[in-house]
């Protein structure tokens, strides 16, 4: 029996057809566009850690220069353990914060940077220079400006405790007020500055009217920006501390002697 395209039949099994292929197209294209997601991401990831720990990547290479010397690691914020895994780079501490099973709750009192959840993993890489020598150590931090989240990474020199830089690459904080937290002439201001005291205590602030000269531990506030400012110094002080990386950087500084 010859097939009449203009039946009922025919207009039903062109119009399956046509739903199929487009559905196929849909789909091949959303899984292009996530590959290519997932890549710019790993990028930006991969740039932003090597600014926190002040490696010249201007006209260079980033990529090669990060899978070199750069060592990733997940870490347990419980118990400082890395723990294996082979997608780090692909790792989501936001969507981790806010699932029940891979994140914990925060006591208010105990919530500096006013997250409210917290990962229990988080990300921390290791940099090497070309002998293959510990130069810094990158990890991230976030916490509650005035208006929005502010994201960055910090990177402390091989001693555990002085900030080699710091990169701040997402926030919602006013424009032209927050503007600040990427001014390279207040980031620099970071360099040489140490998170904790004598004792251990993480003693890193925020300094309204200025930090003093020799002051170890502050960095100088910006006017008109002391919510901001202030959002920022909780969230080292958190991300250092007991609830963050203290873990960590105690099972660090005793294997490195």
């Amino acid at each position: 029996m010859a097939f009449k395209k203009d039946s009922f039949v025919g207009t039903m099994i062109f119009t399956v057809t046509l739903c199929l292929l487009c559905s196929f197209m849909i789909t091949g294209t959303a899984e292009l566009l996530k590959e290519r997601k997932l890549v710019k991401k790993r990028d930006e990831l991969k740039r932003n850690v090597l600014i926190a720990a002040d490696v010249d990547i201007a006209d260079k290479d980033f990529r090669a220069i990060f899978d070199k010397d750069v060592k990733s690691m997940l870490v347990s914020l419980d118990t400082g353990v890395v723990e294996a895994n082979a997608g780090v780079l692909d790792f989501d501490e936001r969507m981790a914060a806010i699932n029940p099973e891979t994140s914990s709750k925060l006591e208010r009192k105990k919530d500096k940077a006013k997250i409210k959840t917290r990962a229990d993993q988080a990300r921390v890489f290791k940099v090497f220079d070309d002998n293959g020598t510990l130069t810094s150590v990158v990890v991230p931090i976030y916490g509650k400006g005035l208006w929005s989240m502010i994201y960055g990474y910090v990177a402390l020199q091989s001693d555990f405790n002085t900030i080699e830089n710091v990169v701040f690459y997402e926030h919602g904080e006013t424009p032209g007020i927050g503007d600040f937290l990427n001014d390279p002439d207040w980031t620099d201001k970071w360099h040489g500055k140490q998170i904790f005291d004598a004792n251990g205590k993480v003693s890193f602030k925020i300094v309204k009217g200025g930090a003093k000269a020799g002051d170890l531990h502050g960095v100088d506030a910006v006017s008109g920006a002391t919510m901001t400012g202030r959002g920022v110094q909780r969230a080292v002080q958190f991300w250092f501390g007991a609830q963050g990386f203290e873990m960590f950087f105690n099972k660090l500084k005793a294997s490195e002697g």
